[in-house]
């Protein structure tokens, strides 16, 4: 886990008024149209004002057409299921429709999602000119998990469903959701690209496509909206700031919450006002890839709360609270035991992001490949760790947690040691043996091993919240506070159901030293729980692999990285 610098992502400029914010539930709650029972849910498109102003920023030109349009859902909440069986099968989804206390599913015609990150081709955007002439068109996708908040005062305080919509290349499972009662952006965020187009008036229409409303019974009726374009620059209105490409503290000044990381993002984030509601999704690190939009409602936002939920326990929909991340007040006394009861099951994703560099730059003239791994939890219980320090003493002593149905802590057992960790892009504590990455010859002999052995965890990434009892809200995600303080004597580590935790390439040892290796096929080998310290369900699918081919000569290397099933090489 690294410490980042306070940032806001990409977050575009939406609304140019707060105002525009304040009448949001009230234009929202007129629609759909209710006249008849209709389905359930009742799904709907509006828009939160008939003006809006973009900003095109000079250090990085395009308009993103956050037009603020959103998708409502009345009569029950908008429920999909998006899975896959494994990485050689395509991405399917379903959809769970709540009738009372009954459910029902529907699966969803092939095509309608090609990944995890939204419904494709759901939304057309046209923009035309002053004199009617169409300057854009184009179609989006739209992820449900854009929750912006509810639109009549008595749905939902919370949203049961995730905060975003994973991008990790191995994604297994996904839940997407419109709460009953609220409304969902339409905006395509970080998988949108930004068009561009001179400043001026315009007037922007957003539809629903063809496709969608007649499959989820949405009524034809797009959404004018008045569109302002002004050209801005950052460096112009704060001049003492650096540049937008240095990565400053833009706009609320949240921490980046995209995994364990020491890279730039892959885009340079632009300004953004703070009244718009866009910060960071809490459950999501996506090593190199972008994150997801942003899915905190603005009234959360602004309040500075979390949504969580917690209805009853053991339930997969949501529901599950996750225990406080504290660590216990005092270092476990008695005999230590392994109880019957549920227990984690750590599994590895597959090496991606791979890349050739991420070396010490005190040791120049040598070469190294990178990558981003990520160790994620199937369940059915959630890992729970804690780290107890002697006064005085450098290392702490760690133990594994085990709890009944109930939540009740009924037993414990040593697990080895935690450690501090003084170098940048890490000061915090870590979890030995933990994992560890290797690279194998052809043979699937280990060659080379990295340096890299201990860990903080956090849940950054969405990996299947499908699996039964998945925690579709996560605590301890806050990648800078997760891990202690250099002077904490005790520190409480989580890894939740369903979810993952990212190493990202470029963090200090994890990267594998190749200048001596010979060009040829290798396997990157991601292995959970080395030593068997920790109590598993199942220790036998603790490995992934992903093969690359290493090329080029020394100082200039090269790697190809073959698709993984129907993942794509990267």
């Amino acid at each position: 886990m690294s410490i980042r610098t306070p940032r806001n992502r990409l977050w575009r400029p939406v609304v140019a008024a707060a105002a525009a914010i304040t009448v949001t539930a009230g234009v929202v709650a007129a629609a759909p149209d209710g006249k008849k029972a209709g389905p359930v849910p009742q799904l709907g498109l509006v828009a939160a004002s008939t003006s809006v102003t973009l900003d095109s920023w000079k250090e990085e030109p395009g308009v993103y057409l956050d037009l603020g349009t959103y998708l409502t859902a009345a009569g029950g909440p908008f429920e999909l299921r998006v899975t896959r069986k494994g990485y050689n099968d395509p991405v399917v989804a379903a959809q769970v429709v709540h009738e009372g206390r009954k459910t029902r599913t529907k699966v969803l015609p092939k095509g309608v999602v090609k990944d995890f990150t939204g419904l494709t081709d759901f939304i057309r955007i046209t923009v035309r000119d002053a004199s009617g002439k169409t300057v854009v068109t184009r179609t989006e996708s739209f992820c449900p998990n854009n929750a912006s908040g509810r639109i009549r005062p008595d749905a939902p305080a919370r949203s049961k469903y995730p905060e975003s919509c994973p991008t990790n290349p191995f994604t297994l499972g996904s839940v997407w959701g419109v709460e009953n009662g609220w409304a969902a952006n339409t905006y395509a965020g970080y998988y949108g690209k930004p068009v561009l187009i001179p400043a001026g008036k315009y007037t922007a229409e957003v539809a629903v496509t063809k496709r969608y409303r007649d499959l989820f019974k949405i009524a034809d009726k797009p959404q004018k909206i008045r569109l302002t374009v002004r050209e801005r620059s950052f460096e112009e209105e704060n001049p003492t700031a650096p540049a937008a490409g240095a990565h400053a503290a833009h706009g609320s000044g949240h921490m980046d919450h995209t995994g364990h990381s020491g890279m730039a993002p892959a885009r340079t984030p632009a300004p953004v006002a703070p009244t718009t509601g866009a910060g960071p999704s809490y459950n999501v690190g996506h090593g190199p890839f972008p994150p997801a939009p942003a899915a905190v409602p603005w009234a959360v936002k602004r309040q500075g709360l979390r949504a969580t939920t917690g209805d009853g326990p053991g339930r997969t929909d949501g529901s599950r609270r996750a225990p406080a991340a504290q660590p216990e007040a005092a270092r476990p006394t008695g005999r230590a035991t392994v109880p019957d009861v549920p227990k984690p099951d750590l599994r590895s994703l597959p090496a991606y992001g791979i890349t050739i560099g991420g070396g010490d730059p005190a040791t120049p003239g040598r070469d190294y490949l990178a990558f981003s791994a990520n160790v994620w939890n199937a369940g059915p219980a959630q890992l729970v760790v804690d780290g107890f320090r002697k006064p005085g003493k450098e290392l702490m002593d760690a133990y594994q947690y085990f709890y009944d149905a109930k939540g009740k802590q009924v037993g414990y057992a040593p697990t080895g040691t935690m450690e501090w960790d003084p170098r940048p892009g890490h000061m915090h504590w870590h979890f030995t043996d933990f994992a560890s990455y290797r690279l194998l010859k052809a043979d699937k002999k280990e060659t080379v091993r990295s340096g890299k052995e201990a860990f903080c965890l956090a849940n950054t990434d969405a990996v299947d919240y499908t699996v039964k009892n998945a925690n579709w809200h996560p605590g301890n995600t806050d990648l800078s506070t997760a891990c202690g303080q250099e002077n904490s004597i005790s520190v409480r580590e989580v890894l939740d159901i369903g979810s993952g935790d990212t190493y990202t390439q470029d963090l200090p040892g994890q990267s594998f030293d190749i200048t001596g290796l010979a060009n040829g096929t290798y396997y990157i080998q991601v292995l959970a729980n080395p030593e068997k310290r920790l109590k598993e369900t199942n220790l036998t699918n603790n490995s992934a692999l992903r093969k690359v081919v290493l090329g080029g000569r020394p100082g200039a290397r090269t790697v190809t990285v073959p698709a993984h099933g129907l993942v794509g090489g990267n």
